[in-house]
């Protein structure tokens, strides 16, 4: 059984930077895509960044140039350092990962988000 685990959440204040971690663990095969969503209360889920297995990244417009994608290949986990933190940046956030369990199957997984607050 496939397993994604957020961590790093919690209460900033605007301006500050947290680090988020996700890890997959299981019986995986492969790791592929990844990425970082985030639901703001009523609001939809967006894609925050994503990044695939070679290391290409992709930015939404809003947090280009203050949060980096990252993963660890060998440990199978994805990070998000996110800096210059603000109120708007406020959500739960979700990994999210295409994960390869053998040579012919691949599924989607989620992990259950963890929470960013960013207020003074």
């Amino acid at each position: 059984q496939v397993q994604l685990v957020e961590s790093g959440g919690g209460l900033v204040q605007p301006g500050g930077s947290l680090r988020l971690s996700c890890a997959a663990s299981g019986s995986i095969y492969s790791v592929n895509d990844m990425g970082w969503y985030r639901q703001a209360p009523g609001k939809q889920r967006d894609l925050v960044a994503t990044i695939t297995s070679d290391g290409s990244t992709r930015y939404a417009d809003s947090v280009k140039g203050r949060f980096t994608i990252s993963r660890d290949n060998a440990k199978n986990t994805m990070y998000l350092q996110m800096n210059t933190l603000k109120p708007e940046d406020t959500a739960v956030y979700y990994c999210n990962a295409m994960i390869q369990l053998s040579s012919l199957r691949t599924n989607n997984y989620w992990g259950r988000g963890t929470q960013v607050t960013v207020s003074s």
